[in-house]
């Protein structure tokens, strides 16, 4: 037999575990949604406190908090048919003495825990001061203090939560400043890493094992997505052998795991380490001395120094062709227009675009434009097979961007609805997302929901609308809903009400002839509801005579030819309800005479359930059915009247009828007019009989008013009915639905007393409506008139960070933070208000809100003590204030004047003529200084220098700068006797004069010696070179000889005999050439040498080639009626002639064959051929240097038919 197939891909292993430690244990099932269940000691495990079981596709796993001994036992795992068994070992916590703390421990003990017990495995982000636990791959920059002996584990764990990142993000673990310690991975370092899919949260780890005194020095963990980036710092130091983690500078360490190479030293030492930077001395350093300064600053991997060097030195190449390149990385939403730009040098090139290596053609989707000098790629309508790399050629360059496609966040277009059913019925929560195919996640107060072998709940998709179904609810199956998008969610309320089975026509008592049928008759408000009939207790069977039926609500008990012996009680009692209905049937003996009977009618009102005083209540709105049962012979008439009027059927709301037994008064939405005293009155041949109905109408309370609402809660309150229908009302009950939805959700099932009552649960932001019920010992009124809508919502968390940010005499500048909990609502604004010191009394700063955070009060009495608070404020009110630490004395502080220059201005300035000059320097200085400027000890020019001056900067402005714009300017600031002077040195360049008297100084061979001298006019600063340019006097075509010659002569070579040229030379400088250059004089001519050139003389050489096959005809075999080819190569020179044959025949002229001939490869296309051309052909080449042939067999296949 073939072995069973393990429906685990992979099984849990048994562990060893301490004391109090949490232990998982994980496995994979083969199928994704395969049952797992869990056990210990063959008993099931279910989630609790103690045991957390969880499932993520295939992956399952169960955690076991706080191990004790107990949990030392066997445990398995069952799946399908398989069962794996694994063990947990639990053994004693070790309990050591704490280390001291070293004495060079910081000062600040809130930092440094204490010493961990040895060999304990210690969690970086378990340890006060680092929080390794992010939203983002930002936040984890802190330092961490530990305290270690030697021989001890530690551990550091950092978690990077990926919601929001596109790719996995980078981690790099270093020691020092540059030894990453990916590459010393070993027996005593591990790096780890894991990723949970359901957090969507990746954790990085590494482990020291067995730590040593060498292991000393500083640490750094970096953290980096794209643009984001992170890092957190910690240091080892050695004292005694003791292994401590102190705050401090990343100085550069050194993990040594070379221990085999170093002998260990009596008595450790810590080495102290230099302040310089290593790798700005690498940097200056010859490369013959790298040696020597990583031997000297403890540097062992040389070849990770080389690299990180080199990448330090290395500068990126100018591009010659682009003069601005793609991005690195564009993003663009699905279904959105993308734009790629480049600008190239040369405005008439052609640049061609690739997608993943392949060219982009231009279609619909992709347009080419090109605007002088850019170059456009735009990409209409983005799906997700745009993702991908772009780059952009022109020439051997060429420059390359990836386009990230996001997909747009699936919203939530139709919310889920609360609702409220009976147990045991089907309840469908259904939602509408934005797309088609979306997925979604359902979860039910917080715990994902999923397909189980029960189907308890299914999942249904149709379209955009996603439907959760519940098979026959349960009390379990109350509470929140919650349907979730990667773009939105949204949230409804389950509530399960235990069915109450409702009477609405009990069964009555009976009195019949002989030989009369007898019909008991009762309707409950359950359709589905079954029951049992009983005759004095003992159950009713159906027979000839007696009749059950079960039509709807309505149950029947029918007795055909009633007998004496069918006289007694009748009982029916509803299957599962714990009550009964009974009645009694009477046998009336009735002797038989020749006289024709009449029998006076009578009204049987005691067969109503009226009350004693004959008044029946009905809830405003409701249907009023007066039905009376009736006897008499011959059958009575009715006559309803109300006062002294007879009520007929002339309104459409009324309605009378009479039928045997019977007669019915029926009112349509009975209201407060037809409240009075009814009349019923049935006459017939042998006498009438009369009874009065009270007909009262109960009217619904008020409308509901919103008193108060809070973050998930409203107070509502309303008037009681002004009637209460004759019977005192014994409380209400009140309603609730989201404005958008047409489903209300009770909120209470016991009538509530009170008129003012607190609604919870609520979702923060949705809307809602409230509405009441009046309820009394009759029933439920009509519901009152919907409340006007309300919003759920808190208020705002107080504002956070109040301070003054500057003071004057009269005026206080305050400036504050957003609260940290904003909430649903927006936010409307803030308040400011002020107080004097020790009084209550709050004066607001300004009429109505500010958006800003920050603002200026003014009109403050001086040297008043003021205190001063803000409140955030959205539609739930105002937030809790927050205040000044202490009172403010409104004063101005005095402040030293003091410029501060701009870096960039602490050198020359420099700049070109007609350039705009724009200078800001801020300082400081209370009260506001006495600005001056001069220029060179003189005051400025108002016609050339604007100067503006504010409270905390001065600024120097020259629209159109000039040569004489140059030279040293200072700016005073006074404040009365005490200043601050500074000094800014401008230097305006502009293009140099020409170079002057160019001269040819010796003409010999092919050369020319220049000499020039230097422009009178250098523009203001250094030249730089000289650009030399000869011509041919023939073509007077300039071209450059040398493009930046410094000095003032050269000798110009290379030039041909018998030519004669003409020189000019142009200045250079650092703004440009000069516009004029300086032509030679004279021409310089070049001498022709004199002798006869005899061309050499060369054999034809003869190229003619016989013809030869270099490819031969493939033996074929071709199925009947389909085209076939028969393909060979040839070569020869002149080209050859091809003939084929067929059988030895030529088969040139037939139609039935084509020949091809294209570069040499030559074809036979044999049109749908038959069996008959089955056989053996050749192909021939002959040319005047000789022929050849080549042969094949050609085979013909009939056709194979399918059976």
């Amino acid at each position: 037999l073939p072995s069973p197939v393990s429906a685990f891909a992979k099984k849990p292993k048994t562990q060893v575990a301490e004391e109090g430690a949490t232990v998982v244990f994980e496995t994979e099932t083969e199928k994704p949604d395969a049952k797992v269940r869990w056990q210990c000691n063959t008993k099931d495990l279910v989630s609790d406190d103690k045991y957390v079981i969880k499932a993520d596709g295939n992956k399952h796993s169960l955690t076991i908090q706080a191990v004790t001994k107990e949990d030392g036992t066997a445990y398995a795992v069952i799946a399908g048919g398989s069962k794996v068994k694994f063990d947990l070992k639990v053994k004693e916590k070790e309990v050591m003495e704490e280390a001291p703390a070293p004495a060079e421990a910081p000062a600040s003990a809130d930092t440094t825990p204490a010493a961990p017990q040895p060999g304990a495995n210690i969690q970086a982000h378990d340890t006060p001061g680092f929080d390794a636990i992010h939203k983002d791959v930002m936040g984890m920059s802190r330092h961490v203090s530990l305290l270690l002996c030697p021989g001890e584990n530690i551990n550091f764990v950092a978690k990077v939560n990926a919601a929001s990142l596109l790719k996995k993000p980078t981690i790099k673990w270093f020691k020092g400043k540059w030894m990453d310690l990916a590459s010393k991975s070993g027996k005593n370092l591990q790096l780890k890493e894991l990723y949970d899919r359901n957090s969507k949260v990746y954790t990085f780890e590494m482990q020291i094992i067995e730590a040593k005194p060498s292991f000393a020095g500083a640490y750094r963990c970096e953290v980096s997505s794209r643009d984001k980036f992170d890092s957190c710092n910690f240091d080892l130091t050695v004292h005694g052998g003791v292994l401590t983690f102190m705050d401090g500078s990343e100085e550069a360490g050194e993990l040594d795991f070379s221990a085999l190479l170093k002998k260990s030293a009596s008595k450790s030492q810590v080495k102290s380490e230099p302040d310089e930077d290593v790798w700005e001395i690498l940097q200056k350093a010859k490369a013959s001395e790298y040696e020597k300064i990583a031997f000297q600053y403890g540097i062992t991997d040389l070849r990770g120094m080389l690299k990180r060097l080199k990448k330090m030195k290395k500068e990126e190449k100018k591009s010659e062709v682009f003069l601005k390149k793609l991005d690195p990385a564009y993003q663009v939403e699905k279904g959105h227009k993308m734009k790629l730009c480049i600008e190239v040098a040369n405005e008439d090139v052609d640049v061609k675009w690739l997608k993943n290596g392949q060219e982009i053609q231009s279609t619909g989707r992709y347009i080419f434009e090109s605007v002088g000098n850019k170059r456009y790629l735009t990409i209409n309508h983005c799906s997700l097979s745009d993702d991908a790399t772009y780059t952009c050629v022109v020439g051997d360059e060429k420059c390359t961007t990836e386009l990230f496609v996001k997909e747009p966040p699936v919203t939530i277009t139709s919310n889920l609805e609360d609702q409220m059913v009976m147990k045991g019925e089907r309840v469908e929560l259904e939602c509408e997302v934005s797309e088609e195919g979306a997925t979604v996640k359902w979860e039910k107060d917080g715990v994902e929901l999923t397909r189980d072998e029960s189907f308890k709940y299914r999942f249904k998709k149709d379209g955009r609308k996603h439907v959760l179904i519940i098979n026959e609810a349960t009390k379990e199956d109350c509470g929140h809903y919650t349907v979730k998008t990667n773009g939105g969610e949204s949230m409804a309320e389950l509530m399960v009400s235990e069915k109450e089975l409702e009477v609405y026509q009990n069964i009555a008592d009976l009195t019949v002839k002989a030989k009369d049928e007898a019909v008991f008759k009762c309707e409950v408000s359950d359709e589905t509801v079954k029951g049992i009939w009983y005759k004095n207790g003992v159950e009713v069977k159906a027979d000839a005579r007696t009749h059950i039926t079960h039509i709807g609500r309505i149950h029947k008990l029918t007795i055909d030819d009633v007998k004496p012996e069918d006289q007694g009680d009748y009982t029916f009692v509803p299957e599962g309800y714990a009550f009964n209905l009974s009645a009694k049937l009477n046998f009336l003996e009735v002797k038989i005479d020749y006289v024709p009977r009449q029998d006076p009618p009578k009204i049987h009102l005691d067969c109503m359930g009226h009350t004693a005083d004959s008044t029946i209540m009905v809830v405003a709105g409701n249907k009023l059915r007066l039905d009376v049962p009736i006897t008499g012979d011959p059958a009575p008439t009715v006559v309803w009247t109300k006062g002294e009027k007879v009520m007929t059927e002339g309104d459409g709301r009324l309605h009378v009828e009479s039928t045997k037994g019977h007669c019915i008064f029926t009112i349509e939405g009975a209201d407060k007019q037809d409240e009075g005293l009814y009349s019923v009155i049935v006459r017939n041949p042998a006498g009438e009989d009369k009874a009065d109905i009270n007909v009262k109408v109960v009217d619904p309370p008020s409308a509901p008013r919103i008193l108060s609402v809070g973050e998930d809660s409203c107070v509502v309150q309303w008037d009681p009915p002004k009637s209460d229908g004759g019977n005192p009302v014994i409380g209400y009950v009140l309603e609730r639905k989201k404005k958008k939805s047409y489903r209300w959700m009770r909120l209470n099932f016991d009538p509530y007393t009170d008129t003012t009552y607190e609604a919870k649960r609520m979702i923060e932001g949705v809307e809602y409506e409230m509405r009441v019920y009046a309820v009394n010992a009759i029933g439920m009124s009509r519901h009152s008139a919907a409340s006007q809508s309300f919003i759920p919502v808190a208020p705002t968390s107080e504002p956070v960070g109040l301070c003054v940010d500057d003071i004057s005499d009269t005026t206080i500048s305050l400036k504050w933070r957003t609260p940290e909990h904003l909430g649903s609502s927006e936010l409307d604004g803030y308040g400011v208000e002020y107080c004097k010191e020790g009084s209550d009394e709050w004066v607001p700063a300004f009429e109505g809100l500010t958006e800003r955070t920050s603002v200026i009060i003014r009109d403050l009495p001086t040297g008043e003590k003021m205190q001063f608070r803000v409140r955030a404020y959205n539609t739930a009110g105002p937030s809790a204030p927050t205040s000044l630490a202490q009172a403010v004395t409104i004063r101005e502080i005095m402040q030293k004047p003091k410029i501060w220059i701009p870096r960039n201005l602490r050198q020359t300035l420099t700049k070109k003529v007609e350039e705009t000059i724009n200078l800001v320097i801020p300082f400081q200085g209370k009260p506001r200084p006495v600005i001056t400027w001069s220029k060179d000890g003189e005051p400025l020019n108002p016609k050339q220098v604007s100067v503006r001056n504010s409270d905390t900067d001065t600024i120097l402005f020259i629209r159109k700068s000039e040569r004489k714009d140059s030279g040293k300017y200072e700016v005073k600031l006074q404040i009365e006797n005490v200043e601050d002077t500074a000094s800014i040195s401008i230097q305006i360049v502009d293009l140099p004069g020409s170079p002057e008297k160019l001269k040819i100084m010796d003409v010999w061979g092919f050369n020319v010696a220049l000499e020039w001298k230097p422009p009178k006019d250098n523009g203001n600063c250094e030249i730089t070179g000289y650009m030399v340019q000869k011509a041919d006097k023939k073509t007077m075509e300039w071209y450059t000889v040398y493009e930046l010659y410094r000095r003032t002569n050269c000798v110009v070579a290379d030039l041909i005999m018998g030519n004669e040229y003409i020189f000019r030379i142009y200045a250079v400088n650092m703004v440009g050439l000069s516009l004029e250059p300086c032509f030679s004089a004279d021409s310089a001519y070049i001498q022709k040498t004199g002798f006869e050139y005899k061309p050499p003389t060369y054999k034809e050489h003869d190229f003619s080639e016989a013809p030869k096959f270099t490819h031969p005809l493939v033996s074929r075999s071709v199925i009947a009626g389909y085209n076939a080819t028969l393909s060979c190569s040839v070569r020869g020179i002149p080209k050859p002639k091809v003939t084929w044959y067929k059988n030895k025949m030529d088969i040139s002229n037939e139609a039935k064959y084509r020949m091809f001939s294209k570069l040499g490869i030559l074809t036979l296309e044999i049109r749908k051929p038959c069996l008959f051309d089955g056989g053996v052909y050749m192909c021939k080449a002959v040319n005047a240097s000789g022929e050849d042939v080549v042969e094949c067999k050609l085979e013909i296949r009939e056709p194979q038919t399918g059976k």
